[in-house]
């Protein structure tokens, strides 16, 4: 049954950071994945991308820099503060009566 082990490579050795249960001599197969979530999300797509399942965005931008939670507060404040109905009044509106 397939288990997934974290491991740590030392001195030519992958060593296992929890207990696995396997006898001694027998055979396993190893998929390495980074640690660094980024480089396993660029892995992952990659991986679609070879077996034609997703098409890559072209000229798509590498160098996008992360949006925090200050600039989300900063563009909510600044959204809300423009004159006219929230979304929410507009959709109902368009919704009509029930």
């Amino acid at each position: 049954m397939p288990e997934t082990i974290t491991a740590v490579y030392e001195n030519g050795v992958f060593r296992p950071l929890s207990s696995v249960s396997f006898k001694d001599g027998e055979t396993v197969q190893i998929q390495l994945w980074p640690d660094d979530p980024k480089k396993q999300a660029e892995l992952a797509i990659q991986f679609l991308v070879d077996r034609g399942l997703v098409t890559p965005l072209p000229n798509a931008p590498h160098n996008v820099e992360d949006v925090t939670d200050e600039d989300v507060y900063e563009l909510a404040k600044r959204l809300g503060a423009k004159p006219g109905k929230p979304l929410s009044e507009i959709i109902i509106e368009d919704r009509g009566p029930w």
